[in-house]
């Protein structure tokens, strides 16, 4: 998947997709998290942008549009997670973990999960 998005399009994006079904673009800046402090006409640009980028489907009700997602987050974020690694860390898993380790970014618990999907994987 080539789409890229900005931090602010994956914000609106994540509220899209939780949502369930369409929104509205004020039912979208109403969910849009309060420390955000965007204005409905921020709202609104970002959904033009991504409208063009043909990441959500507009739907006309009455006098209004509903917005729904185009793409899906899974897809996405898995695209843009092996970005991440390939541009970072040459596309190795074990440095990524070996950055978090150095910087202790990972606790028991982290670990506890990473090690039951190890044991998922070599099964």
């Amino acid at each position: 998947m080539e789409m890229r998005l900005s931090d602010a399009e994956y914000c609106v994006m994540e509220v899209l997709w939780s949502a369930g079904g369409p929104l509205s673009a004020t039912e979208v800046a109403e969910r849009v998290p309060a420390e955000r402090g965007w204005s409905f006409a921020t709202v609104k640009t970002l959904l033009s942008r991504l409208l063009a980028k043909s990441a959500v489907e507009p739907t006309k009700d009455g006098r209004r549009f509903l917005y729904s997602p185009a793409i899906e987050r899974e897809p996405y974020v898995a695209a843009e997670s092996r970005r991440f690694m390939t541009r970072l860390f040459g596309g190795k898993l074990s440095p990524l973990f070996a950055r978090l380790a150095a910087d202790e970014a990972l606790d028991e618990e982290d670990l506890a999960q990473i090690e039951a999907m190890i044991r998922e994987l070599r099964k």
